[in-house]
């Protein structure tokens, strides 16, 4: 058996949990919810200030940590709750890219992360890729 049909399998089952509606009101409740993104936003910004030589500031809607080793955050930046960590891409556009990812951070708290897993590595296909648009995202 190969990695590709077990991870879409995975992917099959974290999308049918995600259309159910007694998990989606329990499970993204916001009282469930926001714990799990205050959460990720204080490890994020823990990481980021740590390995980027605490260089924070607040711009387009996101915490910023800069500066930090291109190994320490996927491609150009990742955003993990509201902290957004990066060497230097710091372009506007991407910043309102990196604020629609913490607005889905906040709405789904630590359950965005397999629910982004689950929606696949191509971001073309993402649709938390395609709703924070992917020009913004520097993916065209």
């Amino acid at each position: 058996m190969s990695a590709a049909p077990a991870r879409g399998r995975a992917a099959r089952a974290v999308d049918r949990l995600a259309r159910n509606r007694a998990v989606r009101a329990i499970g993204l409740h916001p009282v469930i919810a926001r714990p799990g993104y205050w959460f990720a936003t204080a490890a994020g910004v823990t990481w980021g200030a740590l390995l980027g030589g605490f260089r924070i500031s607040r711009r387009g809607g996101v915490i910023v940590c800069a500066g930090l080793p291109r190994w320490a955050f996927g491609r150009g930046g990742t955003t993990i709750g509201a902290a957004y960590l990066t060497h230097d891409n710091l372009r506007e556009s991407v910043l309102e890219h990196e604020a629609v990812h913490r607005a889905q951070w906040k709405k789904y708290g630590l359950a965005f992360i397999p629910l982004y897993l689950a929606a696949g590595q191509d971001a073309r296909t993402n649709r938390f890729e395609v709703e924070a648009g992917l020009d913004k995202g520097g993916y065209r």
